[in-house]
């Protein structure tokens, strides 16, 4: 089970926010390269970034920047939010990043999903948000009425490798994470799942351990980290 650190950026820095709302953000670092580094340097197999003024605004904001965050460590980088065209794919792939996650434009445009996997084979993930049991888009401002297995099936049939479920509800909460609901939907998914939100300690991740058999591969920390209630070293030399 790869345990993955996350960088939230807005406005160049390195934040968290509470349920993934707009106005909640704690700003850790203002300078999210030195922050990469460290997670490196803690043995992270795969970091996390998610442009989040992209994710609100529908388009990236900080592509520099996370350009710069992918270049300075030599650990694979996935990159989230407002990617919403083939020429972002393409630019951030070129640039370094190994793996780029679509959101609103893979649950809304199948066909784009389909081109964009074409293009980049094994590239491509695919991020499915949920809150209150329903999926939420558009930097988790909107919910759509769409049945998540369904979503799942169409992913799978266009060949999508790796979808990263966020339970939106717990995200930056630290009040533990909702295991019922991601065993729920590592079982309805015929993609391995990374799961995301609520982790606060070395008990949920123990939690996690046991969806691994059923296709869990990885959990993404936050808070958690920041905050100093997991180590990731301690949980990378526990769980991976």
């Amino acid at each position: 089970m790869l345990i993955i650190p996350a960088i939230d950026i807005k406005d160049g820095k390195c934040v968290r926010l509470v349920k993934g709302e707009e106005g909640t953000e704690t700003v850790y670092s203002h300078d999210p390269v030195s922050i990469a580094k460290k997670w490196e340097r803690s043995g992270a197999e795969l970091i996390h970034v998610v442009d989040l003024d992209g994710a609100f605004s529908g388009h990236p904001r900080n592509f520099e920047l996370i350009v710069e965050i992918a270049n300075s460590v030599s650990t694979p980088v996935q990159v989230g939010g407002g990617i919403r065209e083939i020429d972002t794919i393409k630019r951030y792939l070129e640039k370094g990043v190994k793996r780029v996650i679509l959101g609103t434009v893979a649950l809304k445009n199948q066909s784009f999903l389909s081109e964009a996997n074409r293009q980049f084979p094994e590239k491509i993930a695919v991020g499915i948000d949920s809150r209150k049991g329903k999926v939420a888009v558009k930097g988790w401002k909107e919910e759509i009425d769409l049945d998540p297995k369904s979503i799942l099936t169409q992913l799978k049939s266009v060949g999508i490798r790796i979808v990263i479920h966020t339970d939106v509800d717990r995200d930056g909460t630290m009040l533990g994470v909702n295991l019922a609901a991601v065993q729920e939907f590592v079982e309805i998914s015929p993609i391995p799942v990374i799961a995301s939100g609520g982790v606060s300690s070395i008990q949920d991740l123990e939690k996690l351990s046991t969806l691994t058999k059923k296709g869990l591969v990885g959990v993404i920390l936050g808070k958690s980290l920041y905050n100093g209630n997991i180590s990731l070293s301690e949980a990378i030399q526990r769980f991976t």
